[in-house]
Order: structure tokens, then C-alpha cells, then sequence
């Protein structure tokens, strides 16, 4: 399963003639491509897939996103892994 999962734009910058950031996801930083929402901004969050990210949400949405994501982990660890069949 692919989740796509919101960060915050943190610097942005042009490579090869694309437009990149710097993603921070917890304190863990990754380059992503900005060509699929080029209105983005340093501050705001994106929701980023396989390296692109391909929309913008505000502060709030993510915020709820991220806390929706820690909530399954948390019951994940509760409940122990299954291992898929």
C-alpha cells in the first residue's frame, strides 16, 4: 500500500530546470519535485507521492492528516503485525 503523506516546504530550489524542495516530514528531510504544484511556497505543506508532490494543504488539514496517521501506527503497535497472507 502507497500512502501519500503531507510535509512542510521548507526550502525551494530549481534542479536541472525543475522545481524542487526540501521536505521536512518529523525532522526527516527529502527533496521533492514542485512541478506538479508550482504555486507552493516555503511554509506551506504538500502532500508528496513517490517524490512529487501533488497538492498543497494548509496547516490545519495536514496537522489533522498526520495525527489520523500516527493514530494507525499506534493501534498497529498495539494490536501487533500481521504478516500478509
Amino acid at each position: 500500500m502507497c500512502l501519500a503523506i503531507p510535509g512542510k516546504i521548507v526550502e525551494i530550489f530549481e534542479r536541472d530546470g525543475l522545481k524542487m524542495a526540501k521536505v521536512d516530514y518529523g525532522n526527516i528531510f527529502r527533496e521533492t519535485c514542485l512541478e506538479y504544484v508550482p504555486e507552493a511556497q516555503v511554509g506551506e505543506y504538500c502532500v508528496v507521492h513517490v517524490g512529487f508532490a501533488i497538492s498543497v494543504m494548509n496547516e490545519e488539514d495536514a496537522q489533522e492528516s498526520l495525527a489520523l496517521l500516527k493514530e494507525i501506527s499506534d493501534i498497529e503497535e498495539e494490536l501487533g503485525k500481521e504478516d500478509a497472507p
